[in-house]
């Protein structure tokens, strides 16, 4: 009999590489150590980031493919199993047409039958890619009738306090990613050319893993878990 854990699926709808790492590595970790099948979808490759290395050894013609490359070897410190981009121009993802936008992430939706989809709010994603793709992963959920659970991200320690921002607490999962923060760093290394600028990220391994938050949290969008556990997604 199989693990019930190793058929739990989680897809994760972005707008750039590093987003996955940044804001919820540890969250991905966690769930890739337990066995969770992890998707993840980029709607872009990053190509108009302004971090170009340091010092800058990237251009607009190289750095769609390294960012790439990063993306793939932090993957691989996450546990995410498969990863897949939808090929849009970064810094564009607003100006595309919202309804074929809204179908490619339903189609996805529909062929992995996710238990969890993590995305941006549309409103409090901090970047028009990141509304737009959140907006669209939200109506792709609802229209491919999800069976599990929708997600938003959210930053840092944002919604330690959710009241601020009109949710409750009953409103956002927290969950304890400190027993992952080792892969969460080695993801964060893996984006090169976006955090060689950081100096913190490069220090010893002690004084980096200080700087991140032992939990994650998460809002709930739509759907509902099978636990309906205020510290899983599942």
């Amino acid at each position: 009999m199989k693990n019930p854990k190793t058929q739990r699926k989680l897809l994760a709808v972005f707008a750039h590489p590093d987003d996955e790492t940044f804001i919820c590595g540890g969250t991905l970790a966690k769930y890739g150590a337990e066995g969770v099948e992890i998707t993840l979808v980029s709607a872009t490759r990053g190509e108009m980031g302004r971090r170009m290395g340091n010092p800058p050894y990237l251009n607009r013609e190289s750095m769609a493919a390294a960012r790439e490359a990063e993306l793939r070897e932090a993957c691989a410190h996450l546990g995410v199993r498969s990863l897949h981009f939808l090929d849009i121009r970064d810094k564009t993802v607003e100006f595309i047409d919202e309804a074929a936008l809204t179908e490619r992430v339903a189609e996805f939706i529909r062929e992995l039958e996710p238990d969890a989809v993590l995305t941006f709010h549309e409103k409090l994603g901090g970047h028009p890619d990141h509304c737009a793709i959140g907006k669209a992963t939200t109506a792709a959920f609802r229209r491919a009738a999800a069976r599990g659970a929708l997600y938003f991200i959210s930053f840092g320690e944002t919604m330690a306090q959710p009241e601020r921002y009109g949710y409750s607490r009953e409103d956002v999962v927290r969950v304890d990613v400190s027993g992952h923060l080792q892969a969460k760093l080695a993801a964060f290394r893996a984006h090169r050319c976006q955090t060689e600028i950081d100096e913190w990220v490069w220090r010893s391994d002690r004084e980096a893993l200080s700087r991140f938050g032992k939990h994650e949290y998460f809002m709930r969008g739509a759907g509902k878990s099978r636990s309906g556990d205020s510290r899983d997604l599942f």
